[in-house]
């Protein structure tokens, strides 16, 4: 479902990702690991449309993307839940929900049951306004906002930062539900090494912008993860 191909990325003169290369299927969860300033969320930024890329190609269901912006990435079918969530405090979660009709046509401008489904906090707390949520929930409706778009790749930057165990599982499960789905591919971004090792399907480990390792979960072992990530 996702093909990146020898990407660089620059931040002005600096640059921070060198030639990466990656795979992500449809029905599986990628997870991508690392340790701080390796170049993970400019990664994401780069496949999201947040931030064009200098080289390289990118293909979402065999389209090929041309340094997306985050409305042409979008609508290609690539979800972006960064970090921090980005909600609107001010609006209220169902507002927030409706956000992601932006790059849907008129006819798909409803929310599926299912979103409620994974999440059915946000079907109790519809008229709260996002700003009164708590962390935990308000990464739920992160998540659930980018699902309204009926995602081909669904892209998570730390959805485990700052959350609160119970919340972690839940969001694990939900996670584990969409792969078993088979609808969409799953590209998550993870310091918890737990966490993010317990679900992938398949791990690229980042070191300086480069991929340091990329391997099916069921020939690496947990051991040889936290070796890689030097922890």
């Amino acid at each position: 479902m996702l093909e990146v191909r020898s990407l660089s990325l620059n931040y002005g003169q600096s640059q921070i990702l060198f030639d990466l290369s990656l795979d992500a299927a449809v029905g599986e969860i990628t997870a991508v690991m690392g340790n701080n300033g390796v170049g993970k969320t400019s990664l994401l930024k780069a496949v999201g449309g947040r931030h064009p890329f200098a080289r390289g190609t990118l293909r979402a269901d065999g389209r090929a993307l041309n340094r997306p912006t985050a409305f042409t990435a979008a609508r290609a079918g690539i979800a972006y839940v960064p970090q921090g969530r980005e909600i609107f405090p001010m609006m209220s979660v169902l507002e927030n929900l409706e956000t992601g009709f932006a790059c849907l046509p008129q006819s798909d401008h409803a929310i599926p049951d299912s979103v409620f489904e994974l999440f059915p906090v946000l079907q109790e707390m519809r008229a709260r306004r996002g700003g009164d949520l708590s962390g935990g929930q308000q990464q739920q409706l992160a998540i659930a906002r980018a699902l309204i778009t009926r995602p081909k790749v669904l892209l998570l930057d730390e959805p485990t930062e700052g959350i609160q165990p119970n919340v972690i599982q839940q969001i694990g499960n939900a996670l584990e539900t969409l792969r078993k789905a088979g609808t969409m591919a799953i590209v998550l971004v993870e310091q918890n090494a737990d966490f993010a090792f317990r679900l992938a399907d398949r791990i690229y480990v980042m070191e300086r912008g480069r991929i340091k390792r990329g391997v099916a979960k069921s020939a690496y072992s947990k051991a040889e993860l936290l070796e890689d990530l030097s922890l």
